[in-house]
């Protein structure tokens, strides 16, 4: 009940059944037509039982069966992407290496295989080696995938050049991975009329880019909802399009994908370019990669790897701080490491790390990274935070 709005008066025949502190009307009833209410989101992590609530009404209340499962789910919609295709099409689709878009990968390559023209779009804004790391994963746990590379770091840089405000980046982001959708299309010589757009958007990027008429407001774009833009014939396909984070990583795990892949931390589309506060440059890009290459290395390390849900540095090119390095005064850099827990990825608790690693940590990136001579870490849960700063 973290929000503050609530419903002040009942519809005619309804009954409150659960109230708090400061709600009157937290669930409400009307037996006859067997109809509730809730003034909150029982399918959140920080709602206790909130699972149970779910199971409880779908069971009880609307008497399902309870019999879906994740490989019924892959049958679907590889069955889905079967009818869709046809025998003359194709489907392209950017592979980032993150979770999302590797599973929506591998489940469109065991649907249609060398019908699937998969690429990644180097934009200068991924992390440290991402574009060859992941290539070579992605082809090895994806046999008879092949992954194209398209360099277009000079254009992104280029295009935020002076740009700081966080949707604006992430439009031309987004706009930017449309414009390479199209060259790829054309270097493989496919017509676009026969050719599908893979990507992998999941339940909540649907939910923050979207405000339905009412008070509700967009949280934030997300460059992969939306469609795209009239000029071009491509649908779109997004067989992810209704899942939270944890159920993408069991549909992994069901496609046959290894823990390096399923349980890998989101990496959001617009990348290290709403990491950095401010303008995206390639020099602070750089500067981010090394910081946020320590990090990964030190949690996995130190084994925290896997117990936290999502971690990343934030750099604050905008923010200087003084510091002293030797006998000498600097003013550089702060930077931010971030780390929370959370499943469904609609809510999440900053995790409790522990102070030494946390030290470590700071000491390797301010001793090893030239340009940052200041850690902080962010101690703020989703609500009232976002997880990603931008």
């Amino acid at each position: 009940m973290s929000h503050g709005d609530k419903v002040t008066k009942l519809p005619d025949n309804f009954s409150s059944i659960a109230f708090t502190s400061n709600t009157e009307f937290a669930a409400i009833e009307n037996i006859e037509k067997r109809m509730y209410g809730v003034q909150f989101h029982p399918e959140v992590t920080h709602t206790p039982s909130g699972k149970q609530f779910i199971k409880n009404f779908c069971l009880q209340v609307c008497g399902c069966a309870g019999e879906w499962n994740m490989r019924d789910f892959a049958k679907v919609q590889v069955d889905g992407i079967l009818s869709r295709l046809g025998e003359d099409k194709f489907v392209i689709g950017a592979v980032s290496g993150g979770v999302d878009s590797s599973v929506a990968a591998a489940l469109v390559h065991k649907a249609i295989g060398s019908r699937f023209r998969p690429f990644l779009v180097d934009t200068g804004l991924l992390r440290k080696d991402e574009a060859i790391e992941v290539k070579k994963r992605m082809e090895e746990h994806i046999p008879g995938m092949e992954l194209k590379v398209i360099d277009a770091s000079e254009e992104f840089f280029s295009q935020l050049a002076g740009v700081s405000e966080p949707e604006q980046k992430r439009k031309i982001i987004g706009r930017l991975f449309i414009e390479s959708f199209e060259r790829a299309v054309e270097e493989m010589g496919l017509p676009v009329e026969n050719c599908l757009l893979l990507q992998g958007t999941l339940y909540p990027d649907v939910i923050e880019s979207t405000s339905f008429k009412g008070p509700s407001s967009i949280i934030k774009t997300h460059h992969n909802v939306g469609g795209l833009p009239d000029r071009m014939k491509m649908a779109v396909i997004e067989p992810l399009r209704l899942l939270f984070k944890d159920e993408v990583r069991n549909l992994g795990r069901e496609l046959g994908l290894p823990h390096e892949s399923v349980m890998r931390h989101p990496f959001p589309g617009p990348g290290l370019g709403i990491r950095i506060i401010g303008e995206p440059t390639r020099e602070s890009a750089d500067v981010l990669r090394e910081a946020d290459a320590i990090y990964m290395q030190e949690l996995r390390q130190s084994g925290h790897y896997d117990k936290i849900g999502q971690a990343f540095v934030v750099l604050l090119p905008t923010v200087k701080s003084v510091g002293v390095m030797g006998d000498h005064r600097t003013y550089e850099n702060v930077c931010v490491l971030r780390a929370v827990t959370s499943t469904d990825f609609m809510t999440a608790d900053w995790y409790e790390m522990p102070h030494a690693l946390i030290a470590r940590i700071s000491n390797r990136i301010i001793n090893e990274v030239r340009g940052i001579n200041r850690v902080c870490y962010d101690v703020s849960s989703k609500p009232p935070a976002t997880i990603e700063w931008e």
